[in-house]
């Protein structure tokens, strides 16, 4: 591929552009390939990857894109010369598609913030001439985490959409599972991979039990688990086990377990308040400790719950905080402060799923 772009370096300019270059690019890296394999190797060592490659169709209108090219985009951005929070940011930005107001509420900050931040990534990357190629295998793993955490992201705006009519953006779901499949089998040995993909699918089985026909927003408690999809259960349980039988326990593996247990007939929510704590040692954050403190009080000590959201910092503009909060006060009949709570929600919500779902709650404890 490399030597494909050299030569449209050298012969573009006099030659012009062809109609289709990225499939002028895949046409003559496929030759070069071949050449290569035959100058360098015996003809009998290679005669399976010979045929491969003889698949790849040689007329320009048949190719227009390589089949995993985006998952090789989203390795490429996630260059180690930025910051991780920066290339993150970029990589959804530049190859998820996100709104900078999108990504500015997965990162928790503000959108002139985030909108400065990818300004200064793309400063460093023309100012610095980081190469912008898909890096070799062997350098991969050092991408890996970087790569994760935009593949959840990105299923996170599709899963919870912060914009929009919808509570569920379908083809952004979709296609971070597509894509954390696609590296799943490009590093079979990443435990942390295989439990993203059992993470997304777990969350992706309750899709259609999460909204009433109107589009009512459904909570977990209150969802019709028959509606939930067994295929997708099943197979992120298989994932699961995989990246357990690795032997190397990370985050999204956790989050899986802690979706796997949501995924049974009853929610075992004194087990999901355990791993929640254990996941709170390993990578602590005040997202986890909220989740945390819902499962506590789910468990069921509510009062308990109260007090360790009110020992979080640094989530005051974090709608779900205060709806959890509502939500929690409200099982304990203290209407007046759950109102005060739904309201401080309702001002922060963005999605018109969410904010029609806390109007009814507000109005329940007015």
């Amino acid at each position: 591929m490399q030597d494909a772009f050299t030569t449209a370096l050298e012969r573009w300019p006099a030659e012009g552009m062809p109609r289709n270059p990225g499939a002028w690019i895949v046409t003559t890296a496929r030759n070069k390939a071949i050449d290569r394999i035959r100058r360098d190797q015996t003809l009998q060592r290679k005669t399976e990857l010979l045929g491969r490659l003889a698949e790849i169709p040689e007329s320009e209108d048949e190719m227009s894109t390589i089949p995993d090219d985006r998952l090789a985009l989203v390795f490429t951005c996630c260059h180690p010369a930025l910051a991780p929070e920066a290339r993150v940011a970029l990589t959804l930005r530049e190859v998820g598609g996100l709104a900078t107001g999108e990504i500015a509420r997965a990162f928790l900050t503000a959108e002139p913030t985030m909108a400065q931040r990818l300004v200064r990534a793309k400063r460093k990357i023309r100012e610095a001439g980081i190469p912008f190629r898909v890096p070799p295998d062997e350098v991969l793993p050092d991408r890996l985490q970087s790569v994760l955490a935009v593949l959840y992201l990105v299923f996170n705006e599709g899963y919870a959409a912060t914009g929009g009519d919808d509570l569920v953006r379908r083809e952004l779901c979709d296609e971070a599972i597509r894509l954390g499949k696609l590296l799943a089998v490009l590093m079979p040995d990443e435990a942390e991979a295989l439990g993203l993909v059992a993470l997304m699918l777990f969350h992706d089985s309750r899709r259609e039990a999460r909204t009433t026909p109107e589009g009512e927003l459904i909570l977990l408690e209150e969802q019709d688990r028959s509606l939930w999809n067994r295929e997708e259960i099943d197979e992120g349980g298989r994932l699961l086990e995989r990246a357990a039988r690795l032997g190397r326990v990370g985050p999204y593996q956790l989050q899986a377990a802690i979706a796997a247990t949501h995924a049974q007939s009853e929610t075992d929510w004194p087990a999901v308040a355990a791993l929640y704590e254990h996941l709170a040692r390993l990578t602590p954050s005040p997202i986890v400790e909220l989740n945390r403190a819902v499962a506590v009080a789910l468990a069921g000590s509510v009062d308990e719950g109260l007090d360790l959201i009110a020992q979080i910092e640094g989530l005051d503009d974090y709608h779900l905080l205060h709806a959890a909060r509502a939500d929690l006060l409200r099982r304990l009949d203290r209407r007046d402060e759950a109102a005060t709570a739904y309201e401080r929600a309702l001002a922060l919500a963005t999605n018109p799923v969410e904010r029609a779902f806390l109007e009814r709650r507000l109005s329940e404890v007015a």
